[in-house]
């Protein structure tokens, strides 16, 4: 798996210097983006193409080719086939390559070709909505940033250097335009990830900030080289390799013979029925939500929904060998009690990026509504964030005197109107009509 660094910021703020050294440094592979969106700008300027023929930028992007190739240790751009790494410096292209980036059908051209390069190495990419759009999921999010004036008085100096004959303060007005235009577009504005890291440059020499950033990215790798380790150690005692071997095969073959054994003893023993099946979408994201009343919950579901499903699990499952191994079987995303993991969080809508399902029950523990617990809102949380549907569901049964097991799925809930809302009284709404459909199924 790769590790990514993505770093956003304002212009001027010293994304292109700070990525370009820290690449050096930790061996990452350094990835232009901005250079990206300025060949589309100078393809277009060439061409005598305004921002606002769409159709004539539709057209034009159909062949274009934006290669980024190493010398030594610059970076040299091309664009189809004509090395372009000062072309798309100039102050013309400054001027006009805000509304090209804005545009659906450029970023659509740009943003599969980001994420293909970060699909089987260690990059580090730095733009406007690499933590937020392009990597969502980035190992490490840097938001950098620093005063107008100062972002200005760089800018100048640089372009100075070049030859580049521009005033302070026209360089001034055009960095306040383009934070204006990157701030307040449509899509993918510049705005800073929830948990990225922010770093105010303005009084920090370049080497400060490069290892500032060095000491994040390395506590991190540290850490989820550690988390990666423990999780393999905890699903699989005694035997590290044993473990993965075990893991990877249960995955891959396995799986399907448990759900079927599982599913063959419920409708045995318990006699198990399913109803409304029917609601679950057959594809898409999906938050499955149940009421909690035994360790058999997970599987039951697991068996019944006819979806690949990733519940989220306590973490002390692993203390028990039969829970650990159907952890694995099951990929289950492993959270703390009473703990809000950044990683759990990201692991969980990562799965719901993906077109699955994800499970999870809202009482927190076994009989939480019996035993007066409050109910949690992560079901909420990431119906609203992601936008997915939820499907409510009941379990009946499974009890001294009521052996007979009923599952039963209701009709989706739609939170989409929500979608992207933070406010604590949305998610209490959401959280209660959850819980009102899953106690209704249960009766």
């Amino acid at each position: 798996m790769s590790f990514i660094v993505a770093i956003d910021g304002t212009a001027g703020s010293g994304k292109g210097t700070v990525t370009k050294l820290i690449a050096q440094k930790l061996g990452l592979v350094n990835v232009d983006t901005g250079a990206m969106y300025r060949c589309v700008a100078l393809k277009a300027v060439k061409n005598k193409i305004d921002s606002t023929e769409i159709e004539k930028i539709e057209e034009m992007l159909k062949d274009i080719k934006i290669e980024i190739k190493r010398e030594g240790e610059n970076q040299i751009i091309f664009l189809d086939g004509e090395n372009v790494s000062e072309q798309i410096r100039t102050p013309e292209i400054d001027g006009c390559v805000a509304k090209f980036a804005a545009l659906p059908c450029v970023r659509n051209k740009v943003t599969p070709l980001q994420r293909k390069m970060g699909d089987t190495q260690n990059i580090i990419m730095e733009g406007r909505d690499i933590g937020t759009t392009v990597f969502p999921d980035a190992n490490v999010k840097i938001y950098l940033d620093a005063s107008m004036e100062e972002r200005a008085n760089r800018r100048y100096k640089q372009n100075k250097e070049k030859g580049i004959e521009i005033s302070y303060e026209e360089v001034l007005e055009s960095i306040k335009q383009r934070h204006k235009s990157e701030t307040q577009r449509k899509i993918s504005p510049l705005v800073q990830a929830e948990d990225a890291i922010y770093i105010d440059s303005s009084n920090m020499t370049i080497d400060e900030v490069v290892n500032k950033i060095i000491d994040i990215i390395k506590k991190k790798s540290r850490n989820d080289k550690k988390r990666q380790e423990n999780e393999t150690d905890l699903l699989c005692p005694n035997c590290l390799k044993g473990g993965i071997i075990l893991k990877e095969f249960f995955k891959k073959i396995g799986r399907g013979i448990v759900i079927g054994a599982i599913y063959a003893y419920c409708k045995v023993v318990y006699q198990m029925k399913i109803v409304g099946k029917e609601n679950i979408p057959k594809e898409g994201p999906v938050i499955i939500c149940g009421n909690h009343r035994s360790f058999l919950d997970p599987p039951l579901i697991e068996v019944t929904c006819g979806r690949y499903t990733r519940f989220l699990a306590k973490e002390e499952l692993t203390k028990n060998p039969l829970l650990a191994v159907l952890g694995i079987i099951f990929d289950a995303i492993l959270v703390k009690r009473d703990s809000k993991e950044v990683t759990a969080i990201k692991e969980s809508l990562k799965t719901l990026k993906n077109g699955d399902c994800l499970a999870l029950f809202p009482e927190g523990t076994r009989n939480g509504l019996e035993k007066g617990e409050q109910v949690k809102d992560g079901a909420a949380f990431f119906a609203v964030r992601s936008g997915a549907k939820v499907i409510p569901c009941g379990i009946k049964g499974g009890k001294k005197g009521d052996w007979k097991v009923t599952i039963t799925y209701g009709k989706p809930l739609d939170y989409s109107k929500y979608k992207g809302a933070k406010d604590k009284e949305t998610l209490d709404k959401v959280t209660k009509e959850i819980m009102e459909n899953i106690i209704s199924l249960t009766k």
